[in-house]
């Protein structure tokens, strides 16, 4: 890279960390997000460039490339990421501040938001973020790097180089991404998360960083673990000074000179706490001044130069006025309460998912019945039990009919379930699932398009797609000229797509993205999987009993093969393309490095694990050769330094 180049790559990164830091965690953007992408685009063009020269703060390698997984190393904690005790009165809030003011008599409070997440250590040197890991019991955390580095608000480059910095944070996931997820899971009949720490937990420990980084979690850091080059003497000049060298610090966090006040803090944080973008479970209170706090010292298990109050959650009564039956995509007949509105967390709420069949039963619960509803995680509405039933009130049953076709449900274990594929409470999901891009991918069929399609009823089954034409769609409302041509090419595009994409698109419950895809490339046909008993379909490698049974049952049912064989008729593919793959580099472990003349990165890679090698992304004592083009850099050097073999081109496609 040249001088000039190197300066204007470096300038882009500043560039880009300072508008990262203005959008994500200061909520104070100074430029359009279209501006913030072409420098984006011009940065990434100088790393496709100069692949071994990428700088470790480049906001490019938040996420690291499709071959990057986390290890989750164990790390074991220099300081100890110890916890608290938890109190539950004001009273023991009293005591604890007159023991501190018995030893320390002019010690000052810090008051701040319990948030409710899951504890990290950041790690930095010379202003560069290096390391992150978990609290684990708080002497052994596990590494979590390349999950961390996803979390936008976390700075890859501090404000000033401090020789070693160690922060702790807690990752959270923000309310509002945390309803989506939930909708989203109800929408496709999976289990919800309970609360967001536990989405933001297993978001935290997904092997795969691109599967976190969709979680869009969020981190506030609360506490200074160690700091060389500087003198911190305590803990609001910590967050001052976190705050200004880049991080996201806790919220709020004000310094009161008296218990009383103190206390007066926490009741304000109790009673805004539905109010913030951001889940909190209760507020600490610790003495400021670092020295005090070594003063006052610790027991066995908790220091005692703080607290965590711990707010109870807020509970109230209703009446159960109905019990509303939805249906989803795949005919889940799931019941609902509705009942008299009341406020929670900030929030009127008037109605609650019940789940199933056994929820019901187990909890009693009768149309006109008192019950009792809190909000889990301070979000989600749920009904804890029935205080009281209504005078002649009797046990409810969820209807063996689906609400909206009445066709005749079925119940496979807890869920009661309509298998009608034509009914219409499932034909709109099923439709927009079926154009979806990781299924049929046809662009311009969107949900408003859909339903559109279902209101004029030119669309009653994903078969009917295939016959609509431009005269039939410029005549609806939406459709202009253009946009018809468009959606009946883009839908007669949609044909020549692999089987896998048909097969995830028809919405075989239990079988997602990849299952489709181990599915066609097992049987390579439609009709080798129509004539597939469950045997043969829980063979497949990745495959397991449940999803045997699912796909043999969908394709056993009479509806759905009338559906496979219009498909057919309309001329879609039902056919898998699979490469070839040898085993000449079973075992063997490769790494990229240069400009190759022959082949793209992603070309060769694709070679290597056709013929049963991998690719890693760095030089190791474990990598068994180093394929190298021109222009390779320090992956090169390091493989002549730790002997491992060089592949030229020529060399690489000898050995293919």
């Amino acid at each position: 890279m040249t001088d000039a180049r190197k300066r204007r790559y470096l300038e882009l990164i500043k560039e880009l960390n300072y508008h990262s830091r203005l959008y994500y965690t200061l909520d104070a953007p100074e430029i359009s997000d279209y501006e913030y992408d072409l420098r984006m685009q011009e940065l990434k063009a100088i790393e496709a460039e100069y692949p071994d020269e990428i700088s470790p703060d480049s906001p490019t390698q938040r996420i690291g490339d499709e071959g990057l997984f986390n290890t989750f190393e164990k790390v074991e904690h220099t300081v100890q990421m110890g916890s608290l005790q938890d109190v539950f009165s004001e009273e023991e809030l009293y005591d604890f501040g007159r023991r501190c003011k018995e030893a320390v008599p002019d010690a000052v409070f810090v008051v701040e938001p319990k948030i409710d997440g899951l504890s990290v250590s950041l790690e930095y040197r010379d202003g560069l973020f290096v390391r992150g890991s978990t609290r684990g019991n708080g002497f052994v955390g596990e590494d979590v790097t390349l999950n961390l580095k996803t979390i936008r608000s976390i700075p890859m480059a501090l404000a000033e180089k401090i020789p070693y910095l160690e922060v702790r944070g807690e990752v959270f996931m923000p309310k509002n991404v945390f309803e989506t997820l939930v909708a989203r899971q109800i929408e496709n009949e999976e289990t919800p998360f309970k609360n967001p720490r536990n989405a933001a937990a297993g978001g935290l420990r997904q092997k795969d960083p691109k599967v976190t980084a969709a979680r869009c979690l969020d981190i506030f850091v609360f506490n200074l673990q160690q700091i060389e080059g500087r003198e911190v003497l305590g803990h609001r000049e910590s967050l001052d000074l976190l705050h200004a060298l880049g991080f996201q610090v806790i919220p709020s966090y004000r310094c009161f000179d008296t218990i009383e006040e103190a206390v007066g803090e926490v009741r304000r944080i109790g009673a805004q706490r539905g109010g913030y973008s951001f889940d909190i479970d209760g507020a600490v209170i610790k003495v400021d001044r670092f020295s005090q706090r070594e003063a006052l010292g610790s027991t066995a298990k908790f220091p005692r130069w703080a607290v965590a109050f711990k707010y109870p959650p807020e509970e109230k009564e209703t009446v159960l006025r109905e019990i509303v039956i939805q249906v989803g995509r795949t005919g889940a007949c799931t019941p609902t309460a509705s009942f008299d509105p009341i406020t929670l967390a900030g929030t009127t709420v008037s109605r609650a998912v019940l789940h199933n069949q056994d929820f019901i039963t187990e909890k009693d619960l009768r149309i006109g019945d008192t019950i009792l509803v809190r909000k889990a995680g301070e979000i989600i509405p749920e009904v804890l039990r029935s205080v009281s039933h209504a005078e002649g009130s009797e046990p409810y049953f969820i209807p063996m009919e689906c609400p909206v076709c009445h066709s005749e449900t079925v119940r496979e274990d807890a869920v009661i379930r309509c298998i009608n594929p034509a009914c219409p409470a499932t034909l709109r999901r099923n439709l927009v699932h079926f154009a979806s891009r990781g299924a049929m991918d046809i662009e311009g069929l969107g949900p408003a398009a859909v339903d559109q399609l279902v209101e004029t009823g030119l669309v009653s089954s994903p078969a009917d797609l295939y016959d609509l034409t431009e005269e039939q769609l410029s005549g609806l409302e939406r459709f202009a000229e253009t946009s018809a041509r468009n959606l009946v090419e883009a839908i007669a595009r949609s044909k020549q797509n692999p089987l896998s994409r048909l097969l995830f698109g028809l919405g075989i419950r239990n079988i997602g993205e990849r299952a489709a895809q181990l599915l066609a490339r097992h049987f390579r046909t439609m009709d080798a999987i129509l004539a597939a008993n469950g045997e043969e379909v829980a063979a497949i490698d990745g495959f397991g009993e449940i999803m045997a049974e699912s796909v043999v049952d969908y394709f056993r049912n009479e509806q759905s093969r009338a559906l496979v064989e219009r498909l057919r008729a309309a001329g879609l593919n039902f056919e898998e393309e699979v490469a070839e793959t040898g085993e000449r580099f079973a075992g063997k472990t490769f790494v990229l490095t240069g400009t190759l003349s022959g082949y793209t990165r992603q070309e060769a890679k694709a070679l290597i694990e056709q013929n049963g090698g991998k690719v890693s992304s760095s030089v190791s004592k474990k990598t068994d050769f180093v394929l190298a083009g021109e222009d390779a850099g320090s992956k090169l050097t390091k493989a002549q330094q730790l002997g491992v073999a060089i592949l030229t081109e020529a060399e690489f496609q000898a050995m293919l």
